[in-house]
């Protein structure tokens, strides 16, 4: 399974087609976004590749692909003095 962009698959399209020959899937996008799905014609009844899956379940709405990049990991901030909860527990006494 490969994903490729529009204007990648344009200049390649021959090199996608032959690609797709072979038995692989290709999943084109467009800013990042799934918006067509190319395999085999053998193939045709159902996508192979997760990402195949994915991309078919997106065009019918039933999943949200992610728009952003996951969150880096957040630093830790050490703090002094008493643990929160004994606070917390101190002033609801």
């Amino acid at each position: 399974m490969h994903t490729v962009g529009v204007k990648e698959l344009k200049n390649r399209l021959t090199h996608y087609l032959r690609r797709t020959k072979q038995g692989e899937e290709i999943v084109v996008t467009e800013r990042g976004t799934p918006v067509a799905l190319i395999h085999p014609i053998t193939g045709a009844v159902k996508a192979v590749s997760v990402e195949g899956k994915l991309a078919s379940l997106a065009a019918q709405g039933a999943v949200t692909l992610p728009t952003q990049k996951p969150l880096a990991r957040i630093r830790l901030v050490k703090v002094s003095g008493k643990p929160i909860s004994k606070l917390i527990l101190e002033e609801r006494r």
